[in-house]
């Protein structure tokens, strides 16, 4: 079935049951289902091992203590040094069975189990290093590395790559890390459990194993609802919206997919061929625009980028993304020369709640009076100042409230840092790989989620291709690269 198809039929299906027009298709995906985290109860205070030994459970414990011995033995059969790993996927995949139909307070044993008792062997591994201490600089460096490179492999590791052998394995521990990350503050035993599944996720999802593939409007149905879902940045709203972004002559989609999740996009970037930077998403997202013949376009724009899997969070493959983009859209369209995103700034507004009173000493003393009689009180407060920025509509392109929100956004772009990285995310992720702060645009996202995050502000990244290695120099110095318009917008003071 053709995704025109599809979305026909369950509009059909809408009108005849009496319901309305869905603004938005419903998506129910069990895997995304499997991933989503779920609320469970504190952690028992006893250790599992404790547990173990034990008769009876406590009131706050989910397994009995004689259930925990015999998921824990199952967990070990599947390490058995004595079968293959074939066999070793078998037991694996019976577990994750068990798994499924557990109750989420179950669910967090099976966690602490792993946690608690497949970590290195804390004799071996000491070992180890003082063997590769002593070794250093000399010819037995190489083998004593070696020795210890093994004693660092824990069992874990190893029962985590076993759940890996069958098909839905990998689907399974996706889902699994995205269900205890929300547990990592309020129980540390889990932080080696994650900190392996990262590392593994790292190695499987390395951008070297993933297939770039365009999706549009004639790709299954099954992948389009799982677009409709995922998308973070810009809802999608109607069947038109979603055929709109896929199947118009000068709108791009692409995503990478991994073998092990084929029909999963594991991230995806929506783009728009156009003849400048956009400086507002509702031309991009407008549905009756005449489209453009892309052989005439110069400007490709990155309007919106999403992750789809919780579970793979720490893994970045976000700036391959786009760059394996840029690469295919010159190969077909050799006119395309400049790429930039349309991008939101979603950490602004909060930041400006919190930061305004210690921007106003950097106010020269005409912006100073300028404010202090817009919002009657000389000098002005923070407390007024925000309030008279609340309706943005309202401000003309004149207006010192307006070039004071500017102001600040740049100043929050530009160069407010956090442990030496951009404190907005969306700006981290662009700047970190080269782009450049090129653009701020008054009013462009004036829907509720851009006027919540950032007054409506959106910002343009420019991939510059010749100078992104520069840019990601600057900002391990801790230097974030803007343009020359944005720089100009930076508070003279202070």
């Amino acid at each position: 079935m053709s995704a025109t198809e599809w979305f026909q039929a369950r509009l059909r299906s809408g009108e005849k049951s009496g319901e309305k027009a869905a603004a938005k298709v419903p998506v129910a995906s069990d895997g995304a289902a499997r991933g989503a985290p779920r609320t469970a109860a504190k952690p028992s205070m006893r250790s599992t091992a404790e547990r173990l030994q034990a008769t009876l459970r406590k009131a706050d414990e989910a397994l009995s203590p004689r259930a925990l011995r015999r998921v824990l033995t199952a967990l070990q059969a599947v390490i058995d040094p004595r079968v293959s790993e074939v066999e070793g996927g078998r037991r694996a995949h019976a577990i994750a069975r068990e798994y499924a139909a557990a109750t989420p307070e179950e669910r967090r044993d099976y966690w602490a189990l792993m946690s608690e008792h497949f970590a290195a062997d804390p004799h071996k591994l000491k070992s180890a290093r003082d063997q590769h201490q002593a070794a250093v600089g000399t010819p037995d460096e190489g083998q004593a590395e070696l020795r210890l490179r093994r004693a660092l492999v824990s069992p874990r590791m190893r029962l985590l790559q076993r759940f890996a052998v069958e098909p839905e394995g990998m689907r399974f521990l996706v889902d699994l890390r995205a269900e205890l990350l929300p547990f990592l503050k309020s129980d540390k035993r889990l932080l080696a459990l994650d900190a392996e599944l990262e590392h593994l996720f790292s190695t499987w999802f390395d951008v070297a194993f993933l297939e770039l593939r365009r999706i549009d409007w004639h790709s299954p149905a099954s992948l389009i609802e799982k677009l409709i879902r995922y998308e973070a940045v810009h809802d999608i709203k109607s069947w038109t919206d979603v055929k709109n972004r896929l199947d118009d002559s000068d709108r791009r989609c692409y995503g990478f997919f991994h073998p092990r999740l084929p029909n999963e996009p594991l991230i995806f970037v929506e783009v728009a061929l156009v003849d400048r930077i956009s400086d507002g998403i509702t031309p991009l997202l407008d549905e009756a625009a005449v489209p453009i013949q892309p052989a005439k376009a110069t400007t490709a724009i990155f309007y919106s980028i999403s992750n789809t899997q919780t579970g793979l969070r720490g893994v970045s493959f976000g700036d391959s993304l786009i760059k394996r983009v840029v690469e295919t859209l010159r190969e077909e369209l050799p006119r395309l020369k400049t790429f930039a995103t349309l991008s939101p700034i979603p950490g602004f507004r909060s930041w400006l709640a919190r930061n305004a009173a210690e921007l106003l000493p950097r106010l020269d003393e005409k912006r100073e009076a300028e404010l202090g009689r817009l919002v009657g009180s000389l000098p002005p407060t923070a407390e007024r100042l925000l309030a008279a920025v609340e309706a943005p509509a309202t401000l003309d392109a004149k207006s010192p409230l307006r070039q004071w929100l500017l102001q600040a956004a740049a100043e929050y772009l530009g160069r407010t840092l956090v442990d030496g990285t951009p404190a907005d995310p969306v700006a981290r992720f662009h700047l970190g790989n080269g782009a450049r702060v090129e653009r701020l645009n008054w009013a462009g996202d004036p829907s509720p989620k851009g006027l919540k995050q950032s007054y409506g502000l959106m910002v343009n990244y420019l991939y510059d291709l010749k100078r992104l290695d520069k840019h990601r120099a600057w900002i391990a110095e801790g230097k974030v690269a803007v343009s020359g318009d944005v720089e100009s917008l930076f508070f003279k003071k202070g």
